[in-house]
């Protein structure tokens, strides 16, 4: 070896230090990385809290957060450490020989070096998980910290409703966590003093446990056993909202067997439970494990013994036997408190028992009904978006929502139902050539216009638009049509520009321009500033988009729009609110606005029974379109105490007071000082368009069902129960859906804006129980419940009746196999129309050609009433063709003679006098009933078919007495179609008095 050669070297050394620092390193990048994603969604959702100017709910609620995470937290965390440190500093000095003592000597010396750590890494996890679960329940501390009082008592305890719905819940969630904290100390310092000898499984000089251990031991034990007595002094009260089925029907509250038995086995449980935990105190003192022993024992049995075998012998031989008699009185108090609850009270319904719905419709009340039928809506919301979609879309990056909606404005002096929708942007209908960040994020920014049509008209089939086209016009006036916040907005759009520079949104496609399309600049209030690169690298984080960081089209005056539908905005801002799962748009104030219905809801309202919101307010319609309420909950109280609104321009979110009344609202204010407007600030514009919700009015037909019955008996009975009827038009089993229609209800003066239901019997049955209408127009009836409830010895056809009835008719169904060549049959919504004093259906039908660009379009209606259809183009001749055959045409059966029109309009010629005059006479008849129908004058209109009845008579005599009385006249063509008793109508038209 050379004599320069030195020692060899190490070449592992550098490597391994590099591994050394690598590994923290990339930790370290890791947990800023996360930290700064938490931070900018923390901190992105601040400065939309500043845009929308709710700030305050923004820091309140953190705040709220924040107190439960860390005070709960940091109990949690403390509890656990300090029974961990007890446990270890009062350990034994040496430890024993026993079975088993080298396996835990072995885990001892392993866990020594590093049990500060392990006990810091446990109880941090610890206190995470339990401030974690606290700061979720930051609602519940809100209510109870704000609550106000119901002004009600409860009749079993005489406690106000507000310690049910606010404090019992608080209390509640208290007990269960300090029962969590207690019985993970418990774990803990067993464990420790197991590890470090305190605690032995096998007896060693006759102790198991050393002094300080039972010590130790015996306060958590004894602090359990006090919590479960208090857990079932509370559980008393809990029966006030317990759930339980008497006789298969859901019920809430307390029973017959809760009130004698099971509440005074809670008492007296809660006192065994003290007198056990006493015991356990005792055993500081006493160095035997033999009285706790026999207290929790004696608990054990008792809670067998007093809390399950004695119920159950009370319910079995008490009860069971008579319980349509014992539960009575608890019946009757669920009735009340449910009603009550869901605002179905016996102030909020009127019920018109024993209706005696006529088969054969009554001229006179006819007379009285024109309004409603005159307003009789032949759009179907649910079908006509297609309509919309190819007669009004104007481009494919337009688009219209699945559902329409119904809304009510005046038009040329009269308030009209019209079918209304926004034309919103969507970027599904841009060319995937042409989607790229600068189109779908700084281009196609917004919808632009409302397009409306009158629901009870059309035009040849199509709907009558009274706004429409871009730029809008029509019948509604000048108003904001760009819509930057929608249903179908993009998830963001970054907007705005430097004074000077050419807009760049598209705003609409305008023949007048060179480059054909219309730009605009966006100059609202909504959005957030993102001009400063601080705020670009935020929300490049926010949408992993390195584009918002670099792009030229962010500049000094951009703002980005984001949580753009309407729902989600105020969801956001008032996240205490339940919400409707329908908003709808309106013209307010010279803007499209979207207004929200909020509810407020509680699970702790006593004897009232428990609803699950889905379930409730699922039907054919929101099957189809996942229109559902949210959140997903079960509930026993809700107002709808909220009307929200959302600018479609600005994304300005309001929310006014609706209901004064509703102590939840009230607490909630409390809680959100300053948040929610009052009643009085709603304007008149807004008040026209405000309506009762469908959701809650699902929710309320669905209890109604069961709880419009006030006998004890009958409801035990169940025997008056009824349903919602399935939808009969789509073949559904899903519940039919609610209509806005408007009409005029027994006990109405005039027709209003409502929102109607139908009702038939539980089971298999079919025929009609009820019908139901809750008037929608905002006034002193708003809300107000009317029910007619059907003779029960009627047999009234059902909407899956009527359809079956409609579909089966041998004229009506030769007639849609006519339609149905080469197009599909689309039968619109079944209506129902309190008129003549009887019930009547209607339902449009509307064809649709197999074409990929084709759309359906009104074709016929179908109408019934009793027991008779018709089947016409049109409303109008439908209504001639029906109620002709009632009573306003020939007696014949509904195939009456009248003589011809004369084909050049003038008086039919014949040698006859009493001929002629007898034609003049029918002549003038049918233009007196085309005038009467027209006007929707069907006392007039009832007058002139008798006229041409009496007329027809004396042409018929006339011409007999001509031919010497042995012919007869021969039948001519009817006026005006007439529906024959089975069903089938003829074709020949008639004036209608609406499209």
């Amino acid at each position: 070896m050379p004599a320069s050669a030195g020692p060899p070297r190490r070449p592992v050394a550098a490597p391994r230090r590099r591994g050394r620092t690598l590994l923290p390193t990339i930790a370290v990048i890791v947990v800023l990385l996360i930290g700064f994603s938490i931070f900018t969604g923390f901190y992105t959702d601040l400065l939309w809290f500043r845009s929308v100017g709710y700030a305050s709910v923004f820091s309140r609620t953190l705040a709220a957060r924040s107190l439960l995470f860390f005070v709960f937290g940091l109990v949690f965390a403390l509890a656990v450490a300090v029974n961990f440190v007890v446990a270890f500093r009062t350990r034994p000095a040496y430890q024993a020989m026993v079975p088993g003592q080298q396996e835990l000597d072995r885990y001892r010396m392993a866990i020594d070096p590093y049990r500060r750590v392990v006990v810091g890494v446990i109880v941090t996890l610890l206190g995470l998980i339990g401030g974690s679960a606290a700061a979720g329940e930051w609602r519940t501390y809100m209510q109870w910290r704000n609550g106000v009082s119901f002004g009600q008592k409860d009749a079993q305890f005489g406690m106000d409703i507000s310690f049910f719905a606010f404090d019992l819940p608080w209390y509640r969630f208290v007990l269960g966590f300090a029962f969590a904290t207690v019985v993970v100390s418990l774990i803990a310092a067993a464990v420790t003093h197991y590890l470090y000898g305190g605690l032995r499984l096998q007896p060693f000089l006759g102790e198991r446990a050393t002094p300080a251990a039972r010590v130790h031991l015996s306060v958590l034990m004894g602090t359990f056993v006090l919590l479960k007595a208090i857990g079932y002094w509370l559980d008393r009260y809990g029966l006030a909202v317990g759930e339980h089925k008497i006789n298969k029907t859901d019920f809430t509250g307390l029973t017959y067997t809760d009130v004698n038995a099971v509440l005074q086995g809670r008492t007296i449980l809660a006192i065994i439970s003290l007198m056990c935990a006493a015991l356990f105190f005792a055993n500081i003192v006493r160095r035997t494990w033999l009285l706790p022993g026999i207290g929790v024992g004696l608990l054990l049995l008792s809670a067998l013994l007093i809390g399950g075998i004695y119920p159950a012998l009370v319910q079995r031989f008490t009860v069971t036997p008579s319980q349509a008699e014992k539960e009575q009185p608890y019946i009757k108090r669920n009735i009340e408190a449910t009603r009550t609850a869901y605002g179905i009270g016996k102030d909020d319904v009127e019920i018109f028992k024993s209706y005696d719905a006529q088969l054969v419709a009554d001229e006179t009340q006819l007379s009285k009904d024109t309004d409603t039928l005159s307003n009789i809506r032949l759009l179907d919301p649910q079908l006509l978006s297609p309509t919309y979609k190819n007669l009004q879309q104007i481009k494919a990056y337009y688009d219209f929502p699945e559902t329409l909606n119904v809304d009510r404005y005046p038009i040329n002096g009269q308030v009209r139902d019209v079918v209304g929708a926004v034309r919103e942007v969507s970027l599904q209908g841009i060319p995937p050539q042409q989607r790229n960040w600068i189109n779908d994020h700084t281009q196609y920014t917004h919808g632009f216009g409302f397009v409306a049509a009158l629901g009870n008209q059309t035009d040849g089939g199509r709907p009558s638009f009274v706004s429409s086209d871009i730029p809008p016009i029509g019948d509604l006036g000048d108003f904001q049509p760009r819509v930057y916040f929608g249903q179908e907005s993009p998830t963001y759009s970054i907007v705005g520009a430097p004074k000077g520079t050419p807009p760049r949104e598209l705003d609409f496609p305008d023949d007048s321009a060179a480059s054909g399309q219309r730009n605009n600049t966006y100059s609202g209030k909504g959005g957030v500033k993102i001009g400063s690169m601080w705020n670009r690298l935020l929300f490049a984080m926010k949408y992993q988009e390195a584009n918002i960081l670099l792009s030229g089209r962010v500049n000094a005056d951009s703002k980005i729009l984001y949580v753009r539908q309407p729902k989600e905005r105020v969801e956001k801002v008032a996240p205490w609110l339940t919400l409707d799962g329908e908003p709808y748009p309106a013209i307010v104030n010279k803007r499209i606005v979207w207004i929200v219905d909020g509810y407020t809801t509680s699970n702790g309202y006593p004897y009232s029974t428990r609803s699950t919101l889905e379930d409730a307010t699922t039907d054919s319609r929101t099957t189809t379109t996942n229109q559902l309420v949210t959140p997903v909950e079960r509930v026993n109280y809700i107002r709808n105490s909220v009307k929200a609104t959302v600018d479609a321009y600005s994304g300005t979110v309001k929310l006014y007071q609706w209901d004064k009344q509703d102590p939840v609202l009230k607490t909630w204010m409390n809680a959100f000082p300053n948040t929610v407007k009052p009643f009085e600030d709603i304007s008149a514009d807004l008040m026209a368009h405000l309506r009762y919700p469908q959701d809650l009015f699902k929710v309320q037909r669905t209890l109604l069902a069961n709880y419009h019955v006030d006998s004890p008996q009958t409801f035990y009975s169940g025997s008056d129960f009824w349903r919602v009827p399935n939808d009969p038009t789509t073949g559904s089993i899903k519940a039919q859906p609610p209509y806005y229609v408007t009409l005029q209800m027994p006990g109405q003066s005039e027709p209003s804006f409502s929102l109607t239901s139908t009702f038939v019997p539980t089971g298999d049955r079919n025929n009609l129980s009820a019908f139901v209408s809750v008037d929608s127009d905002p006034g002193p009836d708003y809300g107000k419940f009317r029910v007619l409830q059907l003779k029960r010895s009627l047999q009234i056809n059902g909407p899956s009746q009527v359809q079956n009835q409609l579909e089966s008719d041998d004229v009506i169904a030769e007639q849609i196999n006519i339609l149905k060549r080469g197009t599909t049959v689309k039968y619109g919504n079944l209506l129902t129309f309190p008129v003549g004093g009887g019930l009547l259906y209607v339902e449009p039908v509307y064809v649709q050609a197999e074409a990929a660009t084709s759309f359906p379009l009104l074709r016929k209606v179908l109408v019934s009433f009793g027991n008779d259809v018709a089947f016409e183009d049109t409303l109008g001749e439908a209504l001639d063709a029906l109620f002709g055959a009632q009573g306003g045409s020939p007696s014949d059966g509904g195939g009456g003679t009248t003589p011809p029109p004369p084909s050049d309009g003038g008086t039919p010629s014949t040698s006859n006098p009493a001929l002629t005059q007898a034609l003049q006479d029918a002549q003038a008849a049918i233009e007196a009933a085309q005038k009467a129908l027209a006007a929707g004058d069907f006392a007039a209109y009832g007058k002139a078919q008798q006229d041409l009845r009496a007329a027809i008579d004396r042409a018929v005599a006339a011409q007999q007495a001509a031919s010497g009385g042995s012919g007869s006249a021969s039948p001519s063509p009817s006026p005006s179609g007439t529906a024959t008793p089975s069903g089938g109508a003829s074709a020949s038209p008639s004036p209608s008095p609406s499209g």
